[in-house]
């Protein structure tokens, strides 16, 4: 049976040029950067290389990037190390309703312990409302993080805009662009970063890294605490090997990138309207080039997402429901009530997302299989034949 990846937002391959890359870090360049010796120089070097392709492709100083173990980690260090060392101003943080978990669990957490968060409201396809946040913005307010690209439904944020509104009223901004690299341009100084969050493996680089920029002057206090590494903000010892994996992808996927996104527009584009002529099915999300290039998520009424992924892994097609970092929940995406679904349409949502592989032979699968698969659950379940 032939394997059609569809859930390139959950994870990618890692590359056969980065794997070459980090390979000799495993093995005969093993030196802890840490430490002076020839086989050592060679690992530091090896750092500030790949320090240099991350902040090539983010348009700021390599002295401003620190490694860490993943956007996640990132993500925290960013809003916990902002809480922390700005607490003196304010106590306020503002966030969206559509983040990550690694986002609004950690402004839960910060919550427990003295710190006011607003969750900004977003419309039926994902956008803040620019009036909304200029409006929430307080003088005890420390930061605001809103993410570049949702991972479910694939909006892009108006980043430029919203970096503004925080620079004029002289608040930090924090960007998750986890889902941003490698699809979509990205300028730090343009669009008025201050902290932005990246991962390795949704660009074809190795799982467990990633990398939080941090503007210059920005105060902010660390989240792992140890040794003096990543200039005495990041303890513990390097994951060379890894790191020279994430600057390898980053550099592969900025110098592929206007290449990428058309190759993924043109499939994403045909795979949404094939899947709307499916009865009762509604496109989750903006249209064009407001959302992500490979990024395709749709509900169809009357189904429950399990049940389709279930059938689509049995034809041999990969997908998923949402994101894989809450694959094992039962309770509907927060993202899809966000935006406006009641709870039984959004139970019955699909994420398809689409990489440098995927080829029009796979949407042609995918729009040749799923439609029987859900002509046959809706015709299994009694309630819903009801309604049809």
């Amino acid at each position: 049976m032939r394997k059609v990846y569809m859930d390139y937002a959950a994870t990618t391959y890692v590359k056969k040029e980065v794997l070459e890359e980090m390979m000799p870090y495993f093995t005969e360049k093993f030196g802890n950067p840490s430490s002076f010796y020839s086989i050592s120089r060679e690992t530091k070097i090896a750092l500030d290389e790949a320090r240099s392709r991350v902040a090539k492709a983010l348009n700021c100083l390599s002295s401003e990037v620190y490694f860490t173990g993943g956007g996640s980690e990132a993500d925290n260090w960013a809003i916990k190390g902002i809480a922390s060392a700005n607490k003196e101003k304010g106590n306020h943080i503002i966030t969206t309703k559509i983040e990550h978990h690694a986002v609004l669990h950690t402004c839960e957490f910060l919550e427990k312990h003295g710190f006011e968060v607003t969750y900004l409201n977003v419309d039926k396809e994902g956008f803040v409302n620019l009036e909304e946040l200029k409006n929430s913005i307080t003088d005890k307010t420390i930061l605001v993080s809103i993410m570049f690209a949702n991972n479910e439904i694939g909006t892009i944020q108006p980043i430029k805009e919203i970096g503004s509104i925080c620079r004029e009223k002289g608040v930090i901004f924090h960007t998750d662009a986890v889902q941003a690299l490698g699809n979509v341009k990205i300028d730090v100084q343009d669009m008025n970063i201050d902290l932005l969050s990246l991962a390795g493996h949704k660009i074809y680089g190795p799982k467990g890294v990633g990398a939080l920029y941090i503007r210059k002057g920005i105060k902010i206090d660390n989240l792992i605490h140890g040794g003096g590494q990543e200039r005495a903000r990041r303890a513990g010892t390097e994951n060379t090997a890894s790191i020279v994996g994430l600057g390898k992808a980053v550099e592969l996927a900025m110098e592929n990138l206007e290449e990428h996104s058309k190759h993924l527009v043109k499939l994403r584009d045909k795979l949404i309207d094939g899947l709307l002529k499916i009865p009762n099915t509604k496109l989750n999300g903006p249209i064009g080039d407001r959302r992500l290039p490979g990024n395709v998520n749709v509900v169809f009424e009357y189904v429950k997402g399990d049940s389709i992924i279930l059938n689509l892994d049995f034809a041999g097609i990969c997908a998923s429901s949402g994101s894989a970092c809450t694959s094992g929940s039962l309770n509907p995406s927060h993202v899809l009530l966000a935006i406006g679904l009641p709870k039984a349409s959004a139970e019955g949502s699909l994420r398809l997302t689409l990489g440098d592989d995927s080829t029009e032979e796979d949407v042609d699968i995918v729009l040749e299989v799923l439609p029987p698969i859900i002509e046959r659950i809706r015709g299994a379940s009694s309630p819903w034949r009801e309604k049809l």
